[in-house]
C-alpha cells in the first residue's frame, strides 16, 4: 500500500501526494511536491492512507524530496516577491478600474506559475491584465476568482469560539447554510453573532446541526408544559450546553431544572402504578 500525505500550502490550500521514494517525513516537514506544470512546495501536515483518497476527484501526484535549507530560503524569496507583485497587481487593476478586490498572489515554488486570487461581485473580464502581468514577469499568470468564505479561508485567524476558523482547517467544501439552522439552535438571530469572519453564517451551524437534532431529543420541546415540583409551567428556554432549561410560571418566576432531573422525572411517570422508586444517590 502506498504512503499518502497531506500537503499544506500557502493559504490553507492542501491536497494528497505519494511517497513512492518511502522518505522518512514528519508532521510539519516541508517537502517538494510534483505539479502539473513543474514543482511546488507545501507543509506535511498528515499522513493518511491510500483508502481514505479513492473518493478525491484528482489522482494524487508526488514527493519529490525533503525540503532543503536553500530550498526554504527560496520560499521566503518567493514571499517577498509575492507581496511586490500584489503591489504591481493592484496598480494594473486600478489604472483599469476594475471592480475587484485583490486578496493575494502565489508563486509556485519554481516561478513557472504565478497565481492572483480576487474576489469580485460579477464576471470580470481580466483577459488585458493577465497579458500586462505575464509581460512583466514572463511566466504563466492565472487569475482565480474566490468567494468570501474562500477568502476567509485563505486568510486564517481565529473564530469567536477562540479557535482557528474552521474553514482552514478542516472544512474540505462549502455547504449553504440559513438561518434556519440557527433557529433550531435557540440562537439569536442577530448576524453579528451567528457570523464568521467572512461575514456569512456560521458554518459550524451546519455540521453541529446533528449533535443538536440528538441533544434536543432529550428535553421538552419551548412552549411544551411541564410540572416541576413547585408547580406547572411553560418550557421557555432549552439550554442543551447547559445541561438544563428553564421553566416560566404563571407568576412570571423561572426555574431551572437540569437534565438529571428531566430524567428521574421521566422515570417516575413511566413507573408501573404501585411500584415505590428507589431513591438515587449522587
Amino acid at each position: 500500500m502506498s504512503e499518502v500525505y497531506l500537503v499544506q500550502f500557502k493559504g490553507s490550500r492542501k491536497g494528497y501526494y505519494y511517497n513512492p521514494n518511502y522518505l522518512n517525513l514528519k508532521l510539519e516537514d516541508y517537502v517538494i511536491v510534483q505539479v502539473e506544470r513543474g514543482e511546488d512546495m507545501g507543509r506535511v501536515v498528515k499522513k493518511s492512507s491510500e483508502e481514505l483518497i479513492l473518493n478525491e476527484e484528482k489522482k494524487p501526484s508526488n514527493i519529490l524530496h525533503k525540503a532543503t535549507p536553500d530550498d526554504i530560503e527560496r520560499l521566503k524569496a518567493n514571499r517577498e516577491k509575492e507581496e511586490e507583485a500584489l503591489k504591481e497587481c493592484e496598480r494594473m487593476i486600478g489604472a483599469r478600474n476594475l471592480e475587484m478586490k485583490l486578496v493575494d498572489a502565489e508563486f509556485q515554488f519554481d516561478c513557472n506559475k504565478i497565481t492572483f486570487y480576487f474576489t469580485a461581485d460579477k464576471r470580470i473580464d481580466f483577459r488585458e491584465l493577465v497579458k500586462e502581468l505575464a509581460s512583466v514577469y514572463k511566466t504563466r499568470i492565472e487569475l482565480r476568482q474566490i468567494g468570501v468564505r474562500d477568502e476567509a479561508r485563505w486568510i486564517g485567524g481565529y473564530g469567536c469560539c477562540g479557535l482557528k476558523v474552521c474553514c482552514s482547517t478542516f472544512i474540505k467544501g462549502f455547504e449553504p447554510i440559513s438561518t434556519q439552522l440557527a433557529k433550531e439552535q435557540n440562537l439569536s438571530l442577530n448576524p453579528a453573532k451567528i457570523s464568521g469572519n467572512c461575514g456569512r453564517l456560521l458554518c459550524c451551524l451546519l455540521y453541529e446541526k446533528d449533535f443538536y437534532h440528538e441533544a434536543f431529543s432529550s428535553y421538552p420541546k419551548v412552549g411544551s408544559k411541564y410540572q416541576t415540583d413547585k408547580e406547572e409551567g411553560i418550557v421557555d428556554n432549552v439550554n442543551p450546553l447547559g445541561g438544563y432549561i428553564v421553566v416560566r410560571h404563571q407568576d412570571e418566576t423561572e426555574e431551572k431544572v437540569s437534565l438529571l432531573d428531566i430524567r428521574k422525572g421521566q422515570k417516575k411517570k413511566h413507573l408501573p402504578r404501585g411500584t415505590k422508586q428507589k431513591s438515587e444517590v449522587g
